[in-house]
């Protein structure tokens, strides 16, 4: 007990010296355009690896090739320290959306974009509820910025979730959350020797077998990992076939089909590669690709972020033996403590082999006194029903 309230003093102080070291009033925080931001790229570089929490889509690799084609009209706030050399301290991605709801009613919302299914800012984890606060405080005090926040998909358990409930709670914003859902992701905690098999069941584990030796009649049956920068850039060519062959590509949502997607894909997963974080897994068949998978990773996250498999061997169920594949790759790498699987609700593929659930939503606060925050919360939850109900037509009419 001694040494557990030894650990907990010496952690408390130094959470002060660093809180004195950091206080809100003395960062400077700016606004940028995502197009200019090649000049601080060390910087934001560093704060990634530092961060409280992982945001992959965030990091520069990532986010520059995006904003090109997701971003151009988008921008970050930056918070600074005010040391010297100075010390980016928090990025916060948005847009600023001038009407809502039909309205003239501005307001920041969080850059998300359908590659990148998460909106965690990357804050120090050494200087979070200071960060946060001279964030929301920055967006109280600038009149040329919305009064209104949205940060959409973003998780509600979580070092940043906890930060930046301290700081709403103290500062009595008004706080609504919206489109609360859970998606599948991996978190094998100490049962990683026997994750697969408990996942699996003896049912599935037969069946699975049954898939991999049907593959194997087929023709010489080969599993690869890729990392490195010259065979990703070979595997991703693949993912981008394999995707053009299937649904997408008859549906011409295919990244191949378009030009500024299938580059801004081609420039992330290289520069991502180029820091050792891709791996690409591929099934190939007599020297043929037929399943493969892209997977990032930062700190102690990975993101099971695209899958693509030939769907001439859909009776095999390639993605699926792929899938248990990279999950055990996963699982023996005792670094990673989670996999977001990147995938919708209920999914009825990685619903099904990742049991645990990472819950997100959509929040919104009110950075600055509105006497009608309950009148945008109901017409927050209109719009999103309409939006929900335009989605299961298109579902409906897809189907």
């Amino acid at each position: 007990m001694a040494g557990t309230s030894t650990v907990s003093a010496i952690a408390s102080a130094r959470r002060a010296a660093v809180a004195d070291r950091y206080a809100a009033n003395a960062l400077a925080v700016e606004w940028r355009y995502l197009s200019e931001l090649e000049s601080i790229v060390d910087e934001w570089r560093e704060l990634a690896a530092r961060a409280l929490e992982p945001n992959i889509f965030y990091e520069p690799a990532f986010a520059l090739p995006a904003a090109k084609i997701f971003g151009r009209d988008s921008g970050a706030l930056l918070v600074w320290s005010g040391t010297s050399p100075r010390k980016l301290l928090g990025f916060f991605p948005a847009r600023i959306e001038p009407r809502r709801y039909g309205l003239k009613l501005p307001v920041l919302v969080g850059w998300t974009h359908p590659y990148a299914p998460l909106g965690t800012p990357l804050v120090e984890r050494e200087a979070a509820e200071p960060v946060v606060a001279a964030w929301l405080a920055h967006l109280a005090d600038d009149p040329e910025l919305p009064g209104l926040v949205l940060l959409p998909l973003l998780p509600t358990d979580g070092p940043f979730a906890t930060a930046l409930d301290a700081i709403v709670r103290r500062a009595q914003m008004p706080v609504a959350d919206f489109n609360t859902h859970q998606r599948a992701q991996l978190v094998p905690d100490d049962d990683r020797l026997f994750y697969v098999e408990r996942t699996l069941g003896q049912h599935r584990h037969k069946e699975l077998r049954r898939y991999v030796r049907r593959l194997g009649d087929i023709g010489a049956l080969l599993f690869t990992t890729a990392t490195e920068q010259e065979p990703v850039a070979g595997a991703i060519e693949d993912f981008f076939t394999l995707e053009s062959r299937g649904w997408k590509g008859d549906a011409g949502t295919a990244a191949v089909l378009d030009d500024d997607v299938h580059g801004f894909i081609a420039a992330a997963v290289a520069g991502l590669a180029a820091e050792g974080k891709v791996a690409i897994n591929r099934i190939f068949i007599d020297g043929r690709a037929i399943a493969v998978t892209i997977t990032l990773r930062s700190a102690d996250t990975a993101w099971f972020w695209k899958i693509a498999y030939d769907e001439k061997f859909a009776q095999h169920s390639p993605g699926v033996v792929l899938t248990f594949a990279v999950t055990e790759d996963l699982v023996e790498d005792n670094t990673l403590l989670r996999t977001d699987s990147c995938a919708t609700a209920n999914h009825p593929m990685i619903n099904h082999i990742w049991r645990e659930r990472l819950t997100l939503s959509d929040r919104l606060i009110a950075v600055r006194p509105l006497t009608s925050f309950a009148a945008v919360r109901r017409l927050e939850l209109l719009r999103n029903a309409a939006f929900a109900a335009a989605k299961a037509v298109r579902s409906q009419m897809h189907r």
